[in-house]
């Protein structure tokens, strides 16, 4: 399956690669790519079969995504959104008929949304202060959660929020399918799409705040996780394992497309009456950065495949975010060297390459920070829990706050 779909993915590059400079100077979402990839059968690729998909597993998908992030960054994170992070929370913990009911969207080309950050919730996402409150058989949802990639552009969501019963007491963080379609004048009333960031790169892809006020959602709609809601935002999170896979691919792909441009510059560029190719100090920064995608690829197909075979079952915690970090963080450097390489010309729009740069920035941030990711690592090293908290941080920030109002 993943020669077949790689292929798929290659034949459509070049019309990506066309498209990419006109969405990022338009900030204009890349519905004519979405449309490609839903005839292709690329949206919703690891779906299970019995609900119409190709049961794709995440190292198809990231062999796919690679090939299309050397192109189109803003395309690749579509792929990985339909067919990793919140999809993939639903197939693994669904019930038949939220799998059912979300397969048919996501098929049809619907990039579902991971709405978990909150404007004092980012990294500290146990923090969120949305909720849902029980009322008979709905739940009624209160909150507002920004940055959330897709807002606006997106019919499913995939909210989380604490969970209260009718009496107001916690029984946990969970998640609710929330369809919501802006785009079409489709929304449950008090839903709201209050803005959108004007980012750095990435421009296409909105990134909007979100606001819940007594949003009603039936009870149906709640993705129950195995470990029940007092410990089922670890299940949920475990989910979104898959969701750093892609982006670390995103990446990856990034600067691999970023190395082939420098190689094929330093072939063709001549100066002091000999191609640049010849230099051997740019030779040699041209092994590093190869090296450095090489390695990034490995580490990322490792984490693919680390949660064991068939199904969902998903990518170790630590093996993706081992991958993720080191790919992220490669890539600034790899798509910076390529930049470098050809002078004022990279630093121009002209070349695709300042693009790149500015959209690769982003990956060391959104789906676990660099800084959060290392410190997953090195509790998972040291086989310790290591809350950033501090002990009575929180209430003396509130008393203060109260003091000065």
């Amino acid at each position: 399956m993943a020669h077949r779909l790689v292929g798929v993915a290659r034949d459509l590059a070049p019309v990506f690669e066309k498209r990419a400079a006109e969405w990022d100077r338009t900030r204009n979402y890349c519905w004519d790519n979405v449309r490609a990839l839903t005839d292709a059968g690329i949206m919703g690729m690891s779906i299970p079969q019995a609900y119409g998909g190709q049961g794709a597993s995440f190292l198809d998908v990231a062999m796919v995504v690679e090939e299309i992030a050397k192109v189109c960054t803003l395309t690749a994170r579509v792929v990985v959104e339909a067919n990793m992070g919140g999809i993939s929370a639903v197939m693994g913990y669904g019930t038949e008929a939220q799998k059912a009911y979300c397969a048919r969207y996501v098929l049809a080309g619907d990039k579902p949304a991971i709405c978990i950050t909150e404007p004092g919730a980012g990294s500290a996402a146990t923090q969120m202060q949305t909720t849902a409150r029980k009322r008979g058989n709905r739940y009624v949802l209160n909150g507002c959660k920004h940055w959330i990639t897709g807002g606006g552009v997106s019919k499913l969501h995939l909210v989380f929020a604490r969970v209260l019963d009718e009496a107001g007491t916690e029984q946990g963080i969970g998640g609710f399918i929330l369809f919501a379609d802006p785009a079409g004048g489709n929304v449950p009333e008090g839903f709201s799409v209050a803005g959108r960031a004007r980012t750095m790169g990435l421009c296409g892809m909105p990134e909007a705040e979100l606001r819940f006020k007594d949003v009603e959602i039936d009870a149906q709609w709640l993705l129950q996780p195995p470990s029940g809601l007092k410990r089922g935002f670890a299940d949920l999170m475990n989910a979104y394992n898959s969701q750093r896979v892609g982006a670390g691919t995103i990446a990856m792909g990034v600067a691999a497309g970023a190395l082939e441009h420098a190689r094929r510059y330093l072939l063709e560029r001549e100066q002091f009456g000999r191609p640049l190719a010849e230099f051997q100090g740019l030779q040699w920064m041209l092994a590093d950065m190869d090296t450095q995608v090489h390695a990034a690829r490995l580490m990322l197909h490792d984490a693919a495949v680390s949660g064991g075979a068939g199904g969902h079952a998903f990518p170790d915690m630590t093996t993706a975010a081992r991958a993720k970090l080191f790919a992220s963080e490669m890539a600034i450097k790899v798509v910076s060297d390529a930049l470098q390489m050809f002078g004022a010309r990279g630093y121009g729009d002209e070349e695709p390459l300042e693009r790149m740069y500015r959209d690769v920035r982003m990956f060391t941030i959104g789906g676990g920070t660099a800084q959060i990711l290392r410190t997953q690592i090195a509790g998972s090293i040291l086989g310790i829990r290591t809350p950033q908290a501090r002990d009575g941080y929180a209430e003396a920030t509130a008393a203060t706050r109260l003091a000065a109002e």
